[in-house]
């Protein structure tokens, strides 16, 4: 498939309720988590960027700020991270040949891997593009669009991951021999997550 039309769905919603603060507000480099996050998606090639906000979802979005991402507001999040999954997804324009599901609190994807999630897709147009950090399956993952309704019909708080268990056969690899991106769940992944900012 030549130039593929891809999405990607920031899932932002979250209450961050392991840290005991908003995740997406946390300061890297003297900017909000969250809004690194989305200048390296709008940073890829591809089509659209939705942003999805949840809990706090006013103050994130004003400190996000508009940089060319779609806001949807996911009025269900306290239900799970698969409801801001559907929120986003359900969004995507009909011309959308597939979706990048990616993690509002990984700021260290890069607009180079996204791109070569899209050009594998390009290349294989497998069902499911997943990278692989040092042998273990990792996230953002892409989702070609005959996925979408079983993405849409996925309830409470495991996301996608049953679809790709459900799916193995159906997975392309993109091998990195990089660890796996950090996110954030505790005090000590925000200090990790610092000091490998702080590094690059």
């Amino acid at each position: 498939m030549s130039d593929p039309r891809v999405g990607i769905v920031i899932l932002a919603g979250g209450t961050s309720s392991r840290l005991g603060r908003p995740k997406q507000l946390l300061e890297l480099g003297g900017e909000p988590l969250l809004r690194l996050t989305v200048r390296r998606a709008l940073a890829s090639s591809a089509w659209e960027v939705v942003l999805v906000l949840g809990s706090r979802a006013e103050e994130i979005d004003a400190a996000v700020g508009e940089l060319g991402q779609r806001i949807i507001m996911n009025p269900d999040f306290a239900a799970g991270q698969s409801t801001s999954m559907v929120a986003g997804v359900a969004v995507l324009g009909a011309d959308i040949d597939a979706a990048i599901l990616m993690l509002g609190d990984q700021p260290t994807v890069t607009p180079a891997l996204l791109d070569r999630l899209i050009a594998t897709f390009a290349e294989t147009g497998a069902a499911i593009i997943q990278p692989r950090y040092q042998g273990r399956p990792g996230n953002p993952v892409l989702f070609r669009r005959d996925l979408f309704p079983e993405l849409l019909a996925v309830t409470g708080d495991l996301g996608a991951r049953e679809i790709i268990q459900r799916r193995k056969r159906d997975v392309a690899w993109v091998d990195l021999d990089e660890p796996a991106p950090p996110d954030v769940d505790s005090d000590d992944d925000y200090e990790y997550l610092k000091s490998i900012w702080n590094a690059e």
